[in-house]
């Protein structure tokens, strides 16, 4: 862990850079080591096709992001994260943003290592 998961409608796919911004987002997340283990990153995406915004009316999209993190970090080791990864997803999607209606947002989830299954030999390539 982290994992970095993000939704967006696929009316943005042809403008959106989405694997740019997963490689953005795995920067940060590297910086942050050891707070987060280089070889538990995953940044992935899933392009929403079927979705309803609002009232309809206009070509709305989003971009919803999760963050996904064992327990046992410090609030401010938290707010950093979300803080530097939110700054990352507005700066990446600015210029989208100014053009038509986009709706970003992202979520800390915060879970118990209790009921998790991991098998990883990644982690010794960074060891």
């Amino acid at each position: 862990m982290p994992h970095f998961i993000v939704e967006y409608t696929d009316n943005i796919k042809q403008e959106a850079d989405i694997s740019g911004l997963l490689k953005k987002v795995n920067q940060v997340l590297i910086s942050m080591s050891p707070v987060f283990p280089i070889g538990g990153i995953r940044s992935r995406a899933i392009p929403v096709q079927e979705y309803e915004i609002a009232d309809g009316e206009e070509e709305y999209a989003f971009v919803h992001a999760t963050l996904k993190i064992g327990s046992g970090r410090p609030e401010e080791v938290k707010k950093e994260v979300c803080d530097k990864l939110f700054s990352v997803m507005k700066k990446h999607f600015s210029e989208l943003y100014n053009k038509r209606y986009l709706a970003l947002s992202l979520e800390l989830y915060e879970f118990s290592e209790a009921g998790t299954y991991k098998y990883n030999n990644i982690h010794t390539k960074f060891k």
